[in-house]
């Protein structure tokens, strides 16, 4: 698979970092991008930096040249995560004013899979309508909404419910979170 890794500058970065770790390099094609706020988010919420495992691709935001940016070279799928609802507002209403932008609205023209995963609490009446707008358009909205039934201890365990999720709609097999079990009587 081809994929884009996007990083807004919501708080979450972890949950970017663990995608990346769990996406192998050799067996798809990444690339990345990060926005400009989501640098000062990094090195607030990673304090050794980003890891990038070789092979992975990454982009300037403000270049144009990344084979994602254009619908003759579409990638399989996009992931923005954390995803700001101030991004999400500006894919929602077709702007696309950097690389970042730019390939989530090629995923939705070429109606490629784009995973949004917002990080915000409460919304507001704007978001909920970005959100159906995305929706309409043919995204899908993953909020970073842990769940604690598998009996997580960690942080990471929690981390690892929603990008298991992620890679479950990439239609990436994965082992890091238990599945939902058939109870017995």
């Amino acid at each position: 698979m081809r994929i884009v890794i996007a990083i807004t500058g919501a708080s979450g970065v972890t949950y970017a970092q663990r995608l990346l770790d769990c996406l192998d390099p050799v067996a798809n094609e990444i690339h990345l991008v990060t926005s400009n706020y989501a640098q000062q988010v990094i090195r607030d919420e990673l304090p050794g930096g980003l890891r990038i495992q070789e092979g992975v691709v990454s982009h300037n935001i403000k270049s144009m040249n990344a084979p994602f940016a254009s619908g003759s070279n579409a990638f399989d799928a996009m992931v923005v995560i954390p995803c700001t609802v101030g991004t999400m507002g500006r894919i929602a209403h077709g702007f696309a004013e950097d690389v970042l932008l730019r390939g989530a609205d090629v995923m939705l023209k070429e109606r490629k899979k784009l995973i949004l995963v917002p990080r915000e609490t409460p919304l507001s009446l704007v978001h909920v309508k970005n959100m159906e707008l995305l929706l309409m358009a043919g995204a899908v909205i993953l909020p970073a909404n842990p769940y604690f039934y598998a009996g997580a201890s960690t942080i990471n365990d929690l981390v690892n419910t929603i990008v298991g999720r992620v890679l479950d709609h990439l239609g990436v097999a994965h082992t890091i979170t238990p599945r939902w079990k058939e109870e017995h009587e």
